[in-house]
């Protein structure tokens, strides 16, 4: 797939509309080829263009991806959703991609901002918080990391 490996050359080179006009021809060439797919929700998504973006993320995640690839939907798709004001969906899309790959903790952070505009507080700071003491390496955070763990899931309670 020598033209995919130029696009996304041409992506990381900043040459954006370059790159989807290249892989726009590719999703027309190889229709079941998720990998392109992703591809070109990323640039869709690098380039402002949402909407765009989460039909192309969709139809990856039905088609073949590599692992790797399949992350990177889950969180472009439920991360372009939010953005757009599909919240609902968002939050579907993450939670299934946090069922799939539960030791992904950006997905975790996404969900939580997702979970703060649906008004789903306690839920968005217990995610947020059990991503940070999963993934700091701060020795202050890391000092208080167990009673940061019992207090993520009972913010509304007073002893």
């Amino acid at each position: 797939m020598r033209n995919l490996q130029e696009a996304i050359r041409l992506r990381e080179q900043g040459k954006l509309e370059e790159s989807r006009k290249l892989l726009l021809d590719l999703v027309e060439q190889l229709p079941a080829s998720g990998e392109v797919h992703y591809q070109c929700a990323w640039i869709h998504d690098n380039l402002g263009l949402e909407r765009d973006a989460a039909v192309y993320y969709e139809k990856a995640l039905v088609l073949n991806l590599s692992s790797e690839d399949a992350k990177g939907a889950f969180i472009g798709l439920g991360s372009t959703y939010r953005t757009i004001g599909e919240y609902s969906k968002s939050k579907e899309t993450l939670l299934k991609g946090i069922e799939k790959f539960p030791e992904n903790n950006i997905m975790k952070v996404f969900l939580s901002m997702t979970l703060y505009n649906l008004g789903e507080h306690a839920e968005a700071m217990e995610h947020l918080l059990t991503s940070l003491v999963a993934t700091s390496h701060d020795e202050e955070v890391l000092k208080y990391k167990k009673a940061i763990g019992f207090y993520a899931p009972r913010l509304d309670e007073t002893w």
